[in-house]
């Protein structure tokens, strides 16, 4: 019996791939935020269908959406467009990622 395995070179080009094929849904966040966890369970069920990427406000790096979204989080971006903020709307989110999902080249 042979064992089938991807060279460890390809792991990075895969994810990458995977990656540019799914759209970016950045949840701008900080540690603690008790909405945030919710918000991040109520995303599980989609997660096959976007990239999350996690911003934390509260790093001097990330200042500029302190100053924009500290009384506000989480906050939704979808490809680096506002969506949503406080809570998920996941009729909003199902409705963006099928458009985005046919929008594809």
């Amino acid at each position: 019996m042979f064992l089938l395995r991807r060279p460890a070179t390809l792991q990075p080009r895969i994810s990458r791939l995977l990656s540019t094929a799914l759209p970016t849904l950045t949840l701008f966040t900080k540690d603690p935020c008790p909405l945030c966890d919710e918000a991040k369970e109520e995303l599980e069920p989609f997660r096959h269908r976007f990239v999350l990427q996690q911003v934390d406000i509260s790093l001097p790096e990330n200042s500029v959406w302190w100053d924009r979204y500290r009384w506000d989080i989480p906050v939704f971006h979808l490809n680096g467009q506002f969506v949503m903020k406080h809570r998920v709307n996941v009729v909003l989110l199902d409705k963006l990622l099928q458009d985005a999902e046919t929008q594809k080249p």
